[in-house]
């Protein structure tokens, strides 16, 4: 090997009865045996002839180099050669093994591999963290394509001491973007297989001399690498009985008045895991905890004074690795106390009844357009993971820069690799997908969305509880998405009509019983569920449930880029008043428009979800789009949550808890209601107005466990007194009524001895059926 040749020309030979001997490195012959090696050794005797061969470059004093000594009888000895005047850790090396993908320990070692279609040559780059910090290789091992390759995938075995080490490689080949190669043996990649990635510790702080970038490398794994899960299990909740909270994890505990030890944590959230279960929710969906660099987007923000972040995390480094400036722990133990600290809140959700979920992005990466940064993906395989247009250019249908090929069969199984570790190893319950539409592209039946589909470890378990939103940037699908029986989505067009019919738009009354039924419109007819619908009225990206009652018009000038960001048509109405207000008769009305919006959701067939601050209305000042704010804005506010106890949150727990324990068996039917369980109403009982400018929609629902539950909205600015079914020897008590808060509910009692019920403009009710213990 011509590497070899350059070597000093004497080393340090221990033999085979333990003398040490120097050796004349040009007298020996450079080849790897064609096998790999890794216990039990024999020693040539004198007259045989020796074949040997150094690994790593070494470039300090008193460096341990390997020589592989091969007898002519197929025999091999392995011993380490100290080179004088170079450096090393002793490493015992050997071909490795070109599967799993990633560094996984096995058989007293490591082993690495990765794929790589188009490079001509490869090294293992070995960083302790001293050096890593000073952005310096320790130890490069070069990869020999006649025996550290199969196929396109590299791959070597290390025996050693690993401790405090870290590692990437370096790939040479073509730099030729118009050809779609971007190959610089310069850099030192990430592999995308890392289960860790170690580079600056501590959220918003830069890396040395304010770089934004600072080299990153992944974890090794060890033997010794444990957790204790304590037995724990997967809930495996029906789809239909669960009650979503999207929640970020630096938001739910950063501000102040978290007062939680570790805030913006994965610990953070853990400290605060029984206000979700004392709210009724039974899953957690977390933003994107992959690991991220919020510092893409760091740069001086006029409008506000401070630095932009990217803060909701939708821009990918790593699939593999739980977002480590997550972790209380920083980069301790080379990043597996942040995986540990996830694991511990997993388990620790599960013990409260709490499922999790994960935001997965796996339409695009972090290394965005041919502007962006090569770290990992790009230049690795640049035309395998991304979808390249003829002249090199990069497609952009995520609008983030750069397109992930998921119809590539590498990349698919990278995809499906990836779930199965999350499943496995962090044992989460499922997976919301940001912009799936992307994972269908070109293909009548996806084969990725096959493969998970298909899984057998993916679809037994609340992966196939899988969400996805479309319409930001085309392919707005709802209801169409392949695979229907197993995915579930994030149903926008209910988002929409509930917005439009709560706050009194004419020609919506009848798709808002649609949305009601769980959107049979849209699901049925493909033998889909309605559980296969995600009803939410607001998401992270939008208003939150106060401002859509607060705002017209979007306010995102803190955003620094002239309100020109976000969404235009929000659908929202201010109640009467733009922005905030002492007004009372506003304040009463708004806070009546969020109770129905609560109560719809809960009375909707399908799944809700919820907004993490709605149960006490958290404002972002009318700002639809905080992706760059690492402040109050996006931070749950613990104070004003206890100041609204009693009042909004207590109402939302209410219902929340009352789903969740089915109290009644019609609310999360398994199948869309029959006739024979429905009947909608009017204003008449058993008449219900479809018209153009109707804004009464009512129904009573036959139910098992409460006999009959009666539900009304009306939407109008005028109030309205609803006839309800009669129901002889029976009578019809008010549950819930949003017009009025307690204990004024039956304040109007007397109205229901003429089977009557008053209803305040914009105001829903849900009555029972009881025994008429008047009835003669």
């Amino acid at each position: 090997m011509e590497h070899a040749r350059a070597m000093s020309s004497l080393v340090n030979f221990t033999g085979c009865r333990g003398d040490r001997r120097k050796v004349s490195l040009d007298s020996l012959i450079f080849r790897r045996p064609a096998f790999c090696w890794r216990r039990g050794r024999r020693v040539p005797s004198r007259n045989e002839k020796v074949n040997a061969k150094r690994l790593g470059s070494p470039r300090r004093a008193g460096s341990t180099v390997l020589l592989v000594v091969q007898g002519m009888g197929a025999a091999e000895v392995v011993e380490n050669v100290t080179v004088e005047g170079a450096p090393s850790r002793g490493f015992i090396v050997s071909d490795g093994f070109p599967e799993p993908f990633g560094a996984t320990v096995r058989d007293g070692g490591v082993n690495f591999a990765i794929f790589s279609s188009g490079a001509t040559s490869a090294s293992l780059c070995l960083f302790s963290s001293e050096d890593l910090k000073a952005n310096k290789v320790t130890e490069q091992i070069p990869l020999d394509p006649a025996v550290n390759k199969t196929g396109h995938i590299w791959h070597i075995f290390l025996q050693g001491e690993f401790h405090n080490l870290l590692y990437g490689y370096t790939f040479d080949g073509p730099f030729s973007p118009k050809d779609g190669h971007y190959f610089d043996s310069s850099l030192v990649l990430l592999d995308p297989y890392a289960k860790a990635v170690v580079s600056r510790g501590e959220y918003g702080v830069q890396g040395p001399g304010g770089n934004c970038w600072p080299q990153m490398a992944g974890m090794i794994p060890s033997s010794r690498d444990e957790f204790d899960w304590e037995g724990d299990l997967r809930l495996s909740y029906p789809q239909r009985d669960l009650i979503i909270y999207e929640m970020h994890v630096r938001g739910f505990t950063r501000h102040d008045s978290s007062g939680t030890k570790y805030p913006g944590t994965y610990l953070g959230v853990t400290e605060k895991l029984d206000h979700l279960k004392e709210l009724g929710v039974n899953c957690i969906e977390l933003m994107p905890c992959h690991e991220f660099n919020e510092l893409e987007y760091f740069s001086y923000n006029s409008a506000t004074g401070e630095n932009k972040f990217n803060f909701w995390g939708y821009s990918t480094v790593n699939f593999f690795s739980p977002m480590i400036r997550y972790s209380s722990a920083g980069l301790g133990n080379c990043g597996l106390d942040a995986i540990n600290e996830f694991k511990f809140l997993v388990r620790e959700a599960h013990k409260r009844g709490i499922e999790v979920l994960l935001d997965v992005v796996f339409n695009h990466t972090a290394e965005g357009n041919e502007r962006g940064p090569i770290f990992s993906f790009r230049g690795l395989d640049n035309s395998v993971y991304y979808m390249i247009a003829p002249k090199g250019e990069f497609y952009n249908y995520s609008g983030c820069g750069n397109t992930f090929n998921c119809n590539h069969p590498i990349v698919r199984q990278f995809i499906v690799d990836c779930l199965r570790y999350w499943v496995i190893e962090m044992h989460v319950d499922g997976f919301r997908f940001d912009l799936a539409s992307i994972m269908t592209r070109a293909s009548s039946n996806p084969p990725l969305i096959e493969m998970i589909s298909d899984d057998p470890i993916l679809s037994k378990v609340k992966v196939n509880f899988l969400f996805h939103i479309m319409g930001c940037w085309g392919l707005y699908q709802v209801g169409k998405f392949p695979h229907g029986g197993v995915w579930s989505e994030w149903n926008g067009q209910y988002r929409d009509v509930v917005r439009q019919f709560i706050k009194g738009t004419n020609g919506f009354s009848g798709a808002f019983a649609k949305c009601i039924c769980g959107s049979p419109n849209l699901y049925q007819d493909g033998g889909r569920k309605p559980w296969n619908s995600v009803n939410f009225v607001c998401a992270h990206d939008g208003f939150t449930l106060a401002d859509l009652v607060t705002y017209n018009r979007k306010n995102n000038l803190s955003n620094g880029e002239n309100n020109n960001d976000g969404e235009n048509h929000n659908n929202s109405w201010n109640c009467g008043q733009e922005g905030e207000t002492a007004a009372l008769p506003v304040l009463r009305l708004r806070k009546r428009q969020m109770r129905n919006f609560f109560l719809c959701l809960m009375v909707s067939q399908g799944v809700p979800m919820i907004l993490m601050g709605d149960e006490y209305g958290h404002t972002k000042g009318g700002n639809n789009n905080t992706y760059c704010h690492d402040n109050y804005l996006n931070y749950f506010r613990w104070d004003q949550k206890e100041e609204s106890s009693g009042t909004c949150s207590d109402f939302r727990a209410w219902i929340l808890t009352r789903r969740r324990c089915r109290e009644s068996d019609s609310l999360g039917l398994n199948d869309f209601p029959t006739a024979e369980r429905l009947q909608w109403h009017g204003l008449l009982a058993g008449k219900p107005d479809w018209s153009e400018t109707s804004r009464i929609v009512a129904f009573s629902l036959r139910d098992s466990v409460k006999g009959e539950i009666y539900v009304a909205f009306n939407a109008s600015h005028l109030p309205v007194t609803v006839a309800l079914p009669e129901r002889p020897g029976q009578r019809w008590e008010p549950l819930v009524d949003t017009g009025k808060a307690a204990p004024y509910d039956f304040l109007f009692a007397h109205f229901l001895d003429a089977n009557l019920y008053p209803m305040l403009s914009y105001s829903s009710v849900i009555l029972l059926l009881h025994p008429d213990s008047t009835a003669a």
